[in-house]
Protein backbone atom coordinates (compact mmCIF):
# COMPACT_ATOMS: atom_id res chain seq x y z
CA UNK A 1 0.00 0.00 0.00
CA UNK A 2 1.57 3.57 -1.02
CA UNK A 3 2.05 6.15 1.97
CA UNK A 4 -0.02 9.24 2.51
CA UNK A 5 -0.15 11.57 -0.27
CA UNK A 6 1.53 14.83 0.67
CA UNK A 7 -0.44 18.15 0.74
CA UNK A 8 2.00 20.69 -1.03
CA UNK A 9 2.49 24.34 0.72
CA UNK A 10 0.34 25.83 -2.06
CA UNK A 11 -2.77 23.67 -1.78
CA UNK A 12 -2.48 24.22 2.34
CA UNK A 13 -2.85 27.77 1.08
CA UNK A 14 -5.84 27.19 -0.75
CA UNK A 15 -7.46 25.19 2.24
CA UNK A 16 -6.90 28.02 4.80
CA UNK A 17 -8.97 29.88 2.39
CA UNK A 18 -12.44 27.33 3.79
CA UNK A 19 -11.51 30.01 6.16
CA UNK A 20 -13.82 33.02 4.47
CA UNK A 21 -17.02 30.45 5.11
CA UNK A 22 -17.26 30.63 8.90
CA UNK A 23 -15.71 33.68 9.27
CA UNK A 24 -18.19 35.57 6.74
CA UNK A 25 -21.12 34.01 8.67
CA UNK A 26 -19.62 35.19 12.03
CA UNK A 27 -19.10 38.42 10.77
CA UNK A 28 -22.46 38.77 9.73
CA UNK A 29 -24.08 38.15 12.60
CA UNK A 30 -21.84 39.97 14.57
CA UNK A 31 -21.07 37.18 17.09
CA UNK A 32 -17.83 38.62 18.05
CA UNK A 33 -15.77 35.78 17.44
CA UNK A 34 -14.62 36.58 13.86
CA UNK A 35 -11.13 37.76 16.36
CA UNK A 36 -11.33 34.92 18.40
CA UNK A 37 -11.34 32.45 14.90
CA UNK A 38 -8.26 34.27 13.05
CA UNK A 39 -6.19 33.59 16.04
CA UNK A 40 -7.20 30.33 17.27
CA UNK A 41 -6.49 28.94 13.54
CA UNK A 42 -2.91 30.78 13.68
CA UNK A 43 -2.07 29.48 16.82
CA UNK A 44 -3.47 25.81 16.03
CA UNK A 45 -1.03 26.12 12.69
CA UNK A 46 1.83 27.48 14.62
CA UNK A 47 2.02 25.10 17.63
CA UNK A 48 0.99 22.34 15.38
CA UNK A 49 3.90 22.80 13.09
CA UNK A 50 6.15 23.29 16.18
CA UNK A 51 4.76 20.15 17.80
CA UNK A 52 5.45 18.75 14.59
CA UNK A 53 9.20 19.36 14.45
CA UNK A 54 9.37 18.59 18.46
CA UNK A 55 7.72 15.39 18.09
CA UNK A 56 10.11 14.12 15.57
CA UNK A 57 12.95 14.57 17.98
CA UNK A 58 10.65 13.28 21.12
CA UNK A 59 10.38 10.02 19.24
CA UNK A 60 13.59 9.67 18.70
CA UNK A 61 15.41 10.34 22.33
CA UNK A 62 11.51 8.29 23.67
CA UNK A 63 12.84 9.09 27.22
CA UNK A 64 10.19 7.82 29.53
CA UNK A 65 11.21 11.23 31.92
CA UNK A 66 10.68 13.47 29.08
CA UNK A 67 7.80 12.18 27.90
CA UNK A 68 5.90 12.17 30.91
CA UNK A 69 6.84 16.18 31.41
CA UNK A 70 5.29 16.27 28.08
CA UNK A 71 2.18 14.77 29.14
CA UNK A 72 2.37 17.00 32.14
CA UNK A 73 3.08 20.44 30.14
CA UNK A 74 0.01 19.54 28.26
CA UNK A 75 -2.49 18.96 31.29
CA UNK A 76 -1.08 22.25 32.49
CA UNK A 77 -2.38 24.22 29.52
CA UNK A 78 -5.49 22.08 28.99
CA UNK A 79 -6.97 23.30 32.70
CA UNK A 80 -5.59 26.60 32.45
CA UNK A 81 -8.26 26.67 28.72
CA UNK A 82 -10.69 24.70 30.72
CA UNK A 83 -10.93 27.81 33.15
CA UNK A 84 -10.04 30.56 30.92
CA UNK A 85 -12.98 29.38 28.66
CA UNK A 86 -15.85 28.84 31.33
CA UNK A 87 -14.20 32.42 32.96
CA UNK A 88 -14.02 31.12 36.06
CA UNK A 89 -11.33 32.14 38.98
CA UNK A 90 -8.10 30.67 37.60
CA UNK A 91 -6.16 31.24 41.13
CA UNK A 92 -8.97 29.41 42.76
CA UNK A 93 -9.57 26.37 40.16
CA UNK A 94 -6.51 25.77 38.69
CA UNK A 95 -4.75 23.20 40.92
CA UNK A 96 -8.08 20.95 41.38
CA UNK A 97 -8.73 20.98 37.85
CA UNK A 98 -5.03 20.30 36.85
CA UNK A 99 -4.97 17.10 39.46
CA UNK A 100 -8.16 15.90 38.26
CA UNK A 101 -7.05 15.68 34.49
CA UNK A 102 -3.83 14.02 35.59
CA UNK A 103 -5.93 11.18 37.94
CA UNK A 104 -7.87 10.91 34.78
CA UNK A 105 -4.67 10.45 32.31
CA UNK A 106 -2.82 8.15 34.70
CA UNK A 107 -6.03 6.19 35.20
CA UNK A 108 -7.08 5.68 31.40
CA UNK A 109 -3.65 5.48 29.85
CA UNK A 110 -1.77 2.96 32.38
CA UNK A 111 -5.00 0.43 31.46
CA UNK A 112 -5.75 1.36 27.77
CA UNK A 113 -1.29 1.12 27.05
CA UNK A 114 -0.79 -1.24 29.66
CA UNK A 115 -3.40 -3.80 29.72
CA UNK A 116 -5.34 -3.56 26.28
CA UNK A 117 -1.99 -2.95 24.36
CA UNK A 118 0.40 -4.54 26.40
CA UNK A 119 3.12 -2.50 25.52
CA UNK A 120 7.09 -2.90 26.95
CA UNK A 121 7.16 0.44 27.83
CA UNK A 122 4.52 2.41 28.92
CA UNK A 123 5.59 5.88 28.60
CA UNK A 124 6.46 5.06 24.49
CA UNK A 125 6.96 8.55 22.82
CA UNK A 126 4.87 7.11 19.51
CA UNK A 127 1.92 5.59 21.92
CA UNK A 128 1.78 7.68 25.14
CA UNK A 129 2.35 10.97 23.41
CA UNK A 130 -0.44 10.67 20.81
CA UNK A 131 -3.12 8.96 22.99
CA UNK A 132 -2.87 11.21 25.89
CA UNK A 133 -2.94 14.23 23.78
CA UNK A 134 -6.22 12.99 22.27
CA UNK A 135 -7.60 12.11 25.51
CA UNK A 136 -6.67 15.16 26.52
CA UNK A 137 -8.32 17.14 23.84
CA UNK A 138 -11.69 15.20 23.84
CA UNK A 139 -11.20 16.08 28.22
CA UNK A 140 -10.65 19.59 27.41
CA UNK A 141 -14.28 20.24 25.59
CA UNK A 142 -16.38 18.22 27.85
CA UNK A 143 -14.93 19.94 31.00
CA UNK A 144 -15.69 23.58 29.44
CA UNK A 145 -19.26 22.11 28.32
CA UNK A 146 -19.87 20.45 31.84
CA UNK A 147 -18.69 23.29 34.16
CA UNK A 148 -20.57 25.98 31.96
CA UNK A 149 -23.65 23.75 32.11
CA UNK A 150 -23.06 23.65 36.14
CA UNK A 151 -22.71 27.01 37.34
CA UNK A 152 -24.67 28.29 34.65
CA UNK A 153 -27.44 26.14 35.61
CA UNK A 154 -26.57 27.12 39.55
CA UNK A 155 -26.72 30.70 38.74
CA UNK A 156 -30.30 30.42 37.15
CA UNK A 157 -31.41 27.76 39.86
CA UNK A 158 -30.24 29.89 42.60
CA UNK A 159 -33.69 29.52 44.61
CA UNK A 160 -34.03 25.63 43.92
CA UNK A 161 -30.65 25.31 45.75
CA UNK A 162 -31.21 27.20 48.12
CA UNK A 163 -35.10 25.64 48.80
CA UNK A 164 -33.13 22.52 48.83
CA UNK A 165 -30.48 23.53 51.32
CA UNK A 166 -33.41 24.82 53.45
CA UNK A 167 -34.88 21.33 53.87
CA UNK A 168 -32.00 19.55 55.16
CA UNK A 169 -30.24 18.57 51.59
CA UNK A 170 -26.47 18.40 51.96
CA UNK A 171 -24.57 20.13 49.64
CA UNK A 172 -24.07 17.27 47.55
CA UNK A 173 -27.57 16.58 47.11
CA UNK A 174 -28.84 20.39 46.78
CA UNK A 175 -25.68 20.05 43.43
CA UNK A 176 -26.88 16.78 42.16
CA UNK A 177 -29.52 18.53 40.16
CA UNK A 178 -26.99 20.40 38.36
CA UNK A 179 -24.53 18.15 38.54
CA UNK A 180 -27.00 16.01 36.46
CA UNK A 181 -27.63 18.65 34.05
CA UNK A 182 -23.83 19.32 33.01
CA UNK A 183 -23.33 15.65 32.58
CA UNK A 184 -26.51 15.38 30.17
CA UNK A 185 -25.19 18.44 28.27
CA UNK A 186 -21.57 17.46 27.93
CA UNK A 187 -21.76 13.93 27.35
CA UNK A 188 -25.32 13.69 24.65
CA UNK A 189 -23.12 15.23 21.38
CA UNK A 190 -20.76 12.19 22.39
CA UNK A 191 -23.08 9.66 22.98
CA UNK A 192 -24.56 10.68 19.46
CA UNK A 193 -21.61 10.63 17.59
CA UNK A 194 -20.84 7.36 19.11
CA UNK A 195 -24.45 5.91 18.03
CA UNK A 196 -23.84 6.77 14.22
CA UNK A 197 -19.89 6.48 14.17
CA UNK A 198 -19.27 4.17 10.98
CA UNK A 199 -22.44 5.02 9.19
CA UNK A 200 -21.99 8.47 9.21
CA UNK A 201 -19.11 9.81 9.74
CA UNK A 202 -15.56 7.59 9.76
CA UNK A 203 -13.34 9.37 12.56
CA UNK A 204 -10.63 10.92 12.56
CA UNK A 205 -7.82 8.74 14.20
CA UNK A 206 -9.42 5.34 12.04
CA UNK A 207 -8.97 7.56 8.81
CA UNK A 208 -5.61 8.92 9.73
CA UNK A 209 -4.41 5.20 10.15
CA UNK A 210 -5.69 3.83 7.04
CA UNK A 211 -4.37 6.60 4.86
CA UNK A 212 -0.48 6.16 6.32
CA UNK A 213 -1.07 2.33 5.35
CA UNK A 214 -2.41 0.49 8.24
CA UNK A 215 -5.14 -2.42 7.64
CA UNK A 216 -8.78 -1.41 7.91
CA UNK A 217 -9.33 -3.49 10.40
CA UNK A 218 -6.19 -2.81 12.68
CA UNK A 219 -7.56 0.96 12.40
CA UNK A 220 -11.30 0.10 13.36
CA UNK A 221 -9.54 -1.89 16.31
CA UNK A 222 -7.49 1.41 17.56
CA UNK A 223 -10.55 3.29 16.46
CA UNK A 224 -13.09 1.69 18.98
CA UNK A 225 -10.48 1.39 21.64
CA UNK A 226 -9.91 4.72 21.61
CA UNK A 227 -13.41 6.27 21.54
CA UNK A 228 -14.30 4.07 24.67
CA UNK A 229 -11.31 5.16 26.37
CA UNK A 230 -11.62 8.67 25.87
CA UNK A 231 -15.82 9.09 26.77
CA UNK A 232 -14.15 7.17 29.99
CA UNK A 233 -11.53 9.23 30.54
CA UNK A 234 -13.73 12.34 29.71
CA UNK A 235 -16.35 11.52 32.51
CA UNK A 236 -14.18 10.57 35.16
CA UNK A 237 -12.44 13.97 34.35
CA UNK A 238 -15.06 15.82 34.21
CA UNK A 239 -17.00 14.10 37.94
CA UNK A 240 -13.39 14.59 39.58
CA UNK A 241 -13.32 18.30 37.98
CA UNK A 242 -16.93 18.94 39.30
CA UNK A 243 -16.19 17.80 42.40
CA UNK A 244 -13.23 19.80 43.05
CA UNK A 245 -14.71 22.85 42.01
CA UNK A 246 -17.45 22.21 44.14
CA UNK A 247 -15.28 21.80 47.34
CA UNK A 248 -13.52 25.11 46.33
CA UNK A 249 -16.42 27.19 45.20
CA UNK A 250 -18.83 26.89 48.46
CA UNK A 251 -18.17 28.01 51.76
CA UNK A 252 -19.23 25.44 54.88
CA UNK A 253 -22.77 27.00 54.66
CA UNK A 254 -22.98 25.95 51.23
CA UNK A 255 -22.75 29.65 49.58
CA UNK A 256 -21.26 30.35 46.57
CA UNK A 257 -17.96 32.13 46.66
CA UNK A 258 -17.89 33.81 43.30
Amino acid sequence: MNGTVDIGWGSMCLGFLLLLIPVTALAYYRTGLVKDTLIAASRMTLQLFLIGFYLEYLFTWNSAWINLLWVIVMICVASWTVLRRTKLPVKKLLIPVIVAFFCSICIIDVYFLGIIIKLDHLFEARYFVPVSGMILGNMLSANVIALNAFYGSLDRERQLYFYLLANGATRGEATAPFMREALIKSFNPTIASMAVMGLVALPGTMTGQILGGSSPNVAIKYQIMLMITIFSSSLISVLLTLWAAKHRSFDSWGIKKF
